[in-house]
């Protein structure tokens, strides 16, 4: 594996298995270094296409989002990161996919868990065809001011703190994506800081070793010394010893295994990664301590001194490291001495100038969190709220609407009235909805919806079509029917007065006349709604107006009757009136927005959809209107 640098401040990476977070964590780390171009060129997301909005800085980008692998790898071939977001499941099988692809030079695995058979056919073919495979179990790796996969280093406050906007000259390996964190930041505070770091993974079989990122990290100029985190558990130790003791690492390592209060346990102790687990003496983190401590690593006496042994081993590639970190600007360097710039010259280390990095806007979502600003809202809801538990319906939880037997037409009275209606009127309102669900094929509305389900179109085109007819001549005359009706009863009209004032302005009374009902045959559903109210309501005093005005209009004509349009009009005024739950001001309100045509186009929506799904059953064929039912005329 060895060669060397694997990211660059020009590296692209396809994310698999979108996940915003960490996708929107790598674009303000490039924003954050100067990078000129986001470095997640696309997203593979299986069962989607299209593009994912993101932040890049200030700027809103749209990241392309592909189905499948290839055809990411196809649409963006100089991202050859692939950075694997997969479950354990499934994260086998898309790596050796990403590995198979020849513009794939690096992947990494992040889920935890991935069957180690599994994991060793996917090192095999990595190492055989040159390939650098990181993880699985791992968070990623960075290369400090240029490149970072996923959530490595966390958040943007402690990449700031740990200086990774800009490059160092230390090279960092470990297996725990945790304390790479934790040595990050003590690496900023004793060196000049990261330059690259990477988290093998905790998996008992790491796609990469410790040892072949060390020596990965001795060919690359820019790190001048390395630090190493193991753990007990397995053997992978033992490589970077014997490229140590085989002269293959020329730069100073300093080095620490964890895990050596495991002898104080009297059993063997699993820790948090699969492979930190000691099968033996060798195992131990004792063991392996001694063993890289004799190989020519500096292998510190306990964790707590490991900070100091970083510091010193910096201090002596610096001599005047002191100073040297305390200057920020680079006019300021020039003053150190002659000592320092002939160490510059020699190559033996460079000196790191600070840079202010770029403040990362904060998103409006958690600045309003924190309250450091107030946006204004875009829709205003009162009737419903989706943010508890439970889904509530003008304050009333889902949990109660059921134990508590509610109909349709309760929930109608939650969602467009906003209370709880008395059982009576809510009783009324679902009548409404069964007696004009349907009226038979031959109506408008019906006919519409059977012609357009027969010409193939969909259920909700079918729906639609049938619901475009209803207005003033086809179900759309209650509103009218109660407007009319109101006002002239409570102006105290003779329906004489109302009829022929009608008659004077040129309008029809909504309410009235039925193109097949009669004297003689009158509408059942009308008779139906009557005979209702009379039982239950407290008053029917508007229906008892428009029965006046239909005794004064059936003088006129024999089909002038109060049709249902009509009857559900007068009544619902009077549910409205006589309920004593709404205002005057209410009433009129419901009126004036349509509540009532609500009813119908509620009710006739079950009928249509049920033209549709007749017609469909049926497998009728498309529609063509017989020549002999239309009027040829010039």
């Amino acid at each position: 594996m060895a060669t060397g640098q694997i990211f660059s401040r020009n590296t692209q990476a396809l994310f698999y298995n979108y996940k915003q977070l960490p996708i929107q964590r790598m674009l303000d780390f490039d924003f954050l270094c100067g990078r000129e171009t986001p470095s997640v060129a696309g997203i593979i997301n299986p069962g989607s296409e299209g593009f994912q909005k993101l932040f890049f800085g200030q700027e809103e980008i749209a990241i392309p989002v592909h189905s499948m692998i290839e055809a990411a790898c196809s649409a963006h071939p100089t991202a050859d990161v692939f950075i694997n977001f997969a479950s354990f499941r499934s994260a086998a099988a898309s790596s050796m996919s990403a590995l198979k692809q020849p513009t794939i030079r690096v992947v990494a695995i992040i889920a935890e868990g991935v069957p180690e058979s599994d994991t060793k056919q996917l090192i095999a073919y990595a190492r055989a065809n040159n390939k650098v495979l990181i993880g699985p179990a791992t968070v990623g790796g960075i290369q400090a001011g240029a490149f970072k996969i996923g959530d490595t280093a966390g958040t943007i406050d402690n990449i700031i703190q740990c200086k990774l906007y800009r490059p160092g000259s230390v090279g960092f390996v470990s297996k725990s994506g945790g304390m790479s964190n934790e040595l990050y930041n003590t690496i900023a505070r004793v060196t000049d800081g990261i330059y690259e770091g990477i988290a093998i993974g905790g998996d008992v079989f790491p796609g990469s070793t410790l040892s072949d990122h060390v020596l990965r990290f001795n060919n690359i100029p820019q790190v001048k010394m390395m630090v190493v985190l193991g753990e007990l558990g397995g053997r992978d130790e033992y490589s970077l010893v014997e490229a140590l003791k085989e002269g293959k690492v020329h730069k100073p390592v300093v080095a620490w295994v964890s895990g050596t209060c495991a002898r104080l346990f009297k059993s063997e102790v699993q820790f948090g990664h699969a492979g930190a687990k000691s099968g033996g003496e060798l195992e131990s983190a004792q063991a392996k301590n001694q063993a890289l401590r004799e190989a020519g690593a500096v292998v510190p006496t306990s964790y707590e001194a490991f900070e100091t042994a970083i510091k010193e081993t910096f201090e002596k590639l610096v001599p005047y490291c002191a100073s040297i970190l305390s200057v920020i600007l680079i006019d300021a360097i020039l003053c150190i001495g002659e000592d320092w710039l002939i160490l510059v010259e020699e190559g033996k280390i460079a000196p790191v100038p600070e840079v202010e990095p770029p403040q990362i806007p904060e998103d409006l979502k958690s600045a309003i969190k924190s309250g450091k600003v107030r946006a204004p809202t875009h829709i205003i809801s009162t009737i419903s709220d989706d943010r508890g538990d439970e889904p509530c319906y003008a304050g009333v939880p889902m949990s109660t609407i059921i134990q508590r037997g509610y109909g349709v037409g309760d929930v109608i009275s939650l969602l467009w009235f906003k209370r709880s209606l008395p059982r009576y009127c809510t009783q009324f309102i679902e009548i409404c909805v069964m007696l004009c669900a349907d009226h038979g094929p031959c109506v408008s509305g019906a006919h519409n919806t059977i012609v357009t389900a027969r010409a193939g179109k969909d259920l909700v085109s079918s729906l639609v079509s049938g619901l475009l007819t209803i207005g003033p001549r086809f179900g759309g005359a209650i509103d009218d029917a109660a407007r009319y009706f109101k006002d002239a009863c409570d102006r105290g009209l003779t329906p004489y007065e109302f009829v022929e004032g009608m008659k004077k302005k040129g309008i029809r009374v909504p309410g009235i006349g039925h193109r097949i009902k009669s004297r003689d045959n009158r509408d059942k559903r009308v008779q139906l709604l009557q005979q209702y109210a009379h039982t239950h309501f407290p008053s029917v005093k508007y229906m008892e107006y428009a029965v006046q005005v239909e005794a004064y209009t059936l003088s006129k004509a024999n089909n002038l009757v109060l049709n249902v349009d009509g009857a559900i009009g007068s009544l619902f005024l009077d549910l409205l009136a006589g309920s004593g739950m709404f205002s005057k001001q209410e009433i009129d309100e419901i009126v004036e927005i349509g509540y009532l045509n609500g009813l119908f186009v509620l009710a006739r929506s079950i009928g249509l959809i049920g033209h549709t799904f007749d017609q469909k059953r049926l497998k009728q064929p498309l529609y063509r209107h017989p020549w002999e039912d239309v009027l040829y005329t010039k």
